[in-house]
């Protein structure tokens, strides 16, 4: 799903955003919750969401192996070839992921939730 600004969304899972402290530190007062399927509107997209470390490292072994894997002593090449094998279905999962976003959302009863994951929000049919 592309995230555009003025696009209807509504919130695919319940969240919690935080607690309400009052007095001393530590004096847990409350939480906020967002329950799913409340429904708002794109105010902003943001940027992209950085890649998770597993993917990252995946892609900086992968270029280390292709561009140095030739002149690896056999040992530290089955053993750098078996680090990228670990790590291929985070990076599978990525690549079928495509690329993630975080927007701003205006809900319908007036709270704005700031850096919302793509991952929690559906177009409104």
């Amino acid at each position: 799903m592309t995230l555009v600004e003025g696009l209807r969304v509504r919130l695919a899972e319940d969240l919690a955003i935080g607690e309400a402290v009052a007095g001393e530190p530590g004096d847990v007062v409350g939480f906020l919750s967002l329950g799913a399927g409340i429904e708002g509107t794109v105010v902003r997209v943001d940027g992209e969401v950085p890649e998770s470390h597993e993917v990252r490292e995946y892609l900086r072994l992968k270029a280390l192996f292709e561009d140095y894997g030739h002149t690896m002593p056999a040992a530290s090449r089955e053993r750098l070839a078996a680090e990228i094998a670990v790590l291929e279905p985070q990076w599978a999962a990525h690549r079928e992921r495509g690329k993630r976003v975080t927007v701003r959302v205006r809900w319908d009863n007036g709270l704005v939730l700031d850096g919302a994951h793509q991952d929690v929000l559906a177009p409104v049919p």
